[in-house]
């Protein structure tokens, strides 16, 4: 499965929950709000001001 910055959160769990860790750590503590599930990684990074990009190639490695 390739991980793309308009996946949702919730897909990304649902699909890899294994990730979440790496979320986690990039310091999106929010996985559990119910409003993150809807979010895409890219809205979630913007919102925690993190590199989207950097993120997405530490999930697809």
């Amino acid at each position: 499965m390739e991980i793309k910055k308009d996946m949702t959160i919730g897909e990304l769990l649902e699909q890899a929950p294994e990730k979440a860790d790496i979320l986690l750590e990039a310091g999106m503590h929010c996985l559990g709000c119910p409003a993150s599930q809807a979010e895409t990684l890219e809205e979630a990074c913007e919102v925690h001001g993190i590199d989207v990009d950097d993120l997405i190639n530490q999930l697809n490695a």
